[in-house]
């Protein structure tokens, strides 16, 4: 069952911060030689379309997802076709799956959010992905996330990064959320996008001009007219990495939280859970929100009962919808132009 993020990782403050890291260095050490050891492998596979990877540094919420998507908006302006190849994290299908008319419990809630910009293919084996890709009409392969992952050779990796958390403790998992050393991973970065404001992302974009990549930044803002969340009280609900990130998103547009719940990351709500969010939402007299991500996850199992709590929490809550917006959109056109063969990379500053 998926867990939060502990919050311990992005903070030096408080007994926690400074006792667990150090309890678990010694983990942290064998996990982290693992992934730099997978991280030197050759790539398994080279795809003849190019390979566009949105990965990060560290373990979730750090806006792969949104990125992924902005990213395949400015392919398509280009006159290219972009599919989306990912994991599908938290989904039971173990062959390449093309989604469609699928729900969460098959194939995860990113890829289905991720559908309704681009054909999405969902493979653990991302080499099979690609090959089944090839296949089709795309003529450009979007990885959301997949960075670290030896199968298959990228032909552009763009790293994302929040700008208030940056990469945390700087630890490796589990002492801190970095996936690998992060001495093994700037190297095979070719650029680098902080999302939002922060001193933490200030200091990553530093380190990367130091190397002479790119560094570029993005916003996330709302994808539609915020002032509805200002008209009743809100109880936000969330089964995302950081669950406080969203909530803090949700009272910044007006909302008035009155209430906010955090999951573990993919979380599968339960009829339970779900009773208990439309019970507090009708005695507060308050509207439900939650991310496009777990919205879509509300179609799982029990829906297909209609009096279902989880069924009736998907027909009386409203997704957030959000989208990311680059900051310069142009050098993110001249990177891409480049992976796809048709430019200089210092047209990418």
């Amino acid at each position: 069952m998926p867990l939060e993020t502990p919050s311990w990782w992005y903070s030096k403050r408080g007994r926690l911060a400074k006792i667990m890291p150090a309890l678990l260095s010694p983990i942290a050490a064998l996990y982290g030689r693992t992934a730099a050891s997978r991280l030197a492998r050759d790539p398994e596979y080279r795809s003849r379309l190019p390979v566009i990877c949105i990965g990060n540094f560290t373990s979730g919420g750090s806006g792969k997802t949104p990125t992924a998507i902005a990213v395949a908006g400015l392919i398509k302006a280009m006159g290219k076709t972009p599919a989306f190849l990912t994991r599908g994290y938290g989904g039971s299908a173990t062959d390449v799956v093309e989604v469609a008319g699928h729900d969460a419990a098959e194939v995860g809630d990113e890829p289905l959010v991720l559908a309704e910009t681009a054909p999405t293919f969902v493979s653990a084996d991302r080499a099979a992905g690609a090959k089944t890709i090839e296949q089709t009409n795309a003529d450009v392969i979007v990885m959301d996330d997949g960075f670290q992952n030896p199968g298959l050779a990228k032909d552009l990796a763009l790293l994302v990064a929040d700008g208030v958390s940056g990469l945390g403790n700087g630890r490796v998992i589990p002492a801190g959320p970095l996936r690998a050393p992060l001495e093994v991973q700037l190297p095979r970065a070719d650029a680098l996008l902080v999302i939002g404001e922060g001193k933490k992302g200030d200091a990553l974009i530093k380190r990367f001009d130091a190397t002479g990549k790119p560094a570029l930044r993005a916003t996330i803002e709302p994808d539609c007219d915020p002032r509805w969340l200002t008209v009743l009280p809100t109880i936000g609900f969330a089964g995302i990495a950081r669950p406080s990130k969203f909530f803090a998103t949700l009272k910044s547009n007006g909302a008035r939280l009155v209430s906010s719940h955090g999951f573990g990351d993919h979380h599968r709500f339960t009829e339970k859970e779900a009773k208990r969010l439309l019970d507090e939402a009708e005695a507060k007299n308050a509207m439900l929100v939650t991310t496009e991500k777990d919205w879509a996850r509300l179609t799982d199992e029990d829906d297909d009962e209609e009096d279902s709590a989880v069924a009736e929490l998907k027909k009386r809550s409203r997704p957030f919808p959000i989208v990311l917006t680059f900051e310069d959109e142009d050098a993110v056109k001249a990177l891409l132009k480049y992976a796809l063969g048709g430019a200089c990379p210092d047209d990418a500053g």
